[in-house]
């Protein structure tokens, strides 16, 4: 399947993947959970950064997101230690899994198979098994889908996140068109640009997705920051016309009321050194429905870009060079 039907399909996917995590099993930990740590990298990982921002309000322990070889010190008997590997060979994300297990943490796994299910059936830990077979990146509505009947299944998060799931399906099959027809008006502006992504602070996961998609399947470097911070640094790196960038605000009604203020009176200064300014406003009646908005409208976005560069969106060479590599080192 290639990676405009992996896009197309994407609410089907959710729908698969609601089924998966309703049957998902969970042993009741032996010790209590004070903290979440959820390890994993690139299209694997992401979902654990947009998740744990999307739960901070409801959740009542701390939840950090891991994307290094190494765990923080804090990890131990009273950590619930998820791992994310869609191929289950992330070599990283395997070291954190065997630096978990050592310190005694619980874990669970989510994984498509690889290293990371045959370890998890080997020592009997809590595990998920989602759809394999694609790239990481397109197989987001699995993993994030998934962390979320994680942190239900170990009582740490009610079920009102499987409507607004629900929900979502419904809202993007709705407004698939719509999405689709934005998504190209916008690739077209950012084609032969230097995209520049800025989002609530809260919603800087989804901004650090689409920004992963560019760079994955539109072949393209741009970067993103988020407000406030970014208006007490890189608000005065804007000192020059260069009409080579393009920028992006993501938006949301609900985003708060002061960093809507300060997003207004951005556009106003980034505007006088790029004519290209853009705005993008989610839909949804809940910040589950708005991101995987956003996210779906962002992945259509770069495949259109990588149609507008005529290569291949799914193609990532470079990736497979660097593993290939390190597993000489």
């Amino acid at each position: 399947m290639n990676m405009k039907d992996l896009i197309a399909t994407f609410t089907r996917q959710l729908e698969e993947a609601i089924d998966t995590g309703r049957i998902a099993q969970f042993t009741k930990p032996a010790e209590r959970i004070d903290n979440v740590l959820i390890s994993g990298l690139g299209g694997s990982g992401i979902g654990g950064t947009i998740v744990s921002q999307l739960v901070d309000k409801q959740i009542k322990i701390p939840v950090v997101v891991n994307k290094d070889y190494f765990i923080p010190a804090f990890t131990g008997k009273n950590t619930l230690a998820i791992i994310c590997s869609y191929s289950g060979n992330t070599e990283e994300t395997l070291q954190a899994m065997e630096d978990a297990i050592k310190c005694g943490a619980k874990v669970c796994c989510i994984s498509s198979g690889g290293k990371v299910i045959e370890i998890a059936k080997q020592k009997s830990l809590d595990h998920i098994v989602i759809s394999g077979g694609r790239p990481p990146r397109s197989a987001f509505a699995y993993s994030f889908t998934q962390l979320f009947y994680v942190l239900h299944g170990y009582g740490l998060i009610d079920r009102s996140f499987e409507s607004s799931l629900l929900n979502a399906v419904q809202l993007l099959n709705q407004e698939s068109e719509h999405i689709k027809s934005e998504a190209y008006y916008l690739a077209e502006k950012l084609h032969r640009k230097i995209p520049v992504i800025y989002s609530d602070a809260s919603f800087e996961g989804v901004a650090i997705r689409f920004r992963q998609q560019i760079d994955e399947n539109s072949k393209m470097l741009c970067w993103h920051h988020a407000l406030p911070e970014m208006n007490h640094n890189e608000l005065v790196g804007w000192t020059t016309p260069n009409d080579k960038l393009a920028v992006v605000f993501f938006r949301n009604e609900t985003d708060y009321k002061r960093t809507q203020a300060r997003m207004e009176l951005t556009k106003q200064i980034v505007s006088k050194y790029t004519p290209y300014v853009f705005e993008v406003w989610s839909k949804g009646n809940n910040n589950i429905e708005r991101t995987l908005y956003l996210v779906h409208l962002g992945d259509w976005i770069s495949w259109y870009l990588s149609e507008l560069k005529q290569i291949d969106a799914t193609e990532v060479k470079v990736i497979d060079f660097l593993k290939g590599e390190l597993s000489k080192v």
